[in-house]
């Protein structure tokens, strides 16, 4: 199984980016899915999740800015970043949960999933400038 991202790059703040997290080898309804970041010299941070069910949770950093979206019977999750703010600068990297727990998109945020029942992609670079 592997999770490819694609979609980052530099833009100036209030501009917008759209991330994409492909999954190859599985599918994503038997997946729980988040988005995580790490900014220079900060701990790693989930940002959002999607659960099987297609429920979604949002930090309240990015809570109203960021959307995770998925075309109709297509492959890629999107993460759609509007507004972005010069603190949103990073590494973005999706990741992804087989293991069905209890509200698991709050879960996965507070617990990024292990190499033994996870998958995580390569990261991609979001650089916002003021």
């Amino acid at each position: 199984v592997q999770l490819v991202e694609s979609g980052g790059g530099s833009v100036q703040s209030g501009g917008s980016l759209r991330l994409s997290c492909e999954v190859i080898g599985y599918t994503w309804s038997r997946l729980c899915m988040a988005w995580f970041r790490r900014a220079p010299g900060k701990e790693r941070e989930g940002i959002a999740s999607i659960g099987r069910d297609g429920s979604t949770l949002y930090a309240d950093s990015v809570k109203g800015r960021f959307t995770i979206s998925q075309d109709a019977d297509k492959n890629p999750r999107y993460l759609q970043m509007d507004n972005l703010k010069p603190e949103d600068t990073g590494t973005y990297y999706c990741a992804a949960d087989v293991t069905p727990v209890p509200n698991e998109i709050n879960w996965i945020l507070l617990h990024p999933p292990r190499p033994d029942w996870g998958y995580w992609g390569q990261g991609t670079q979001v650089t916002v400038s003021s």
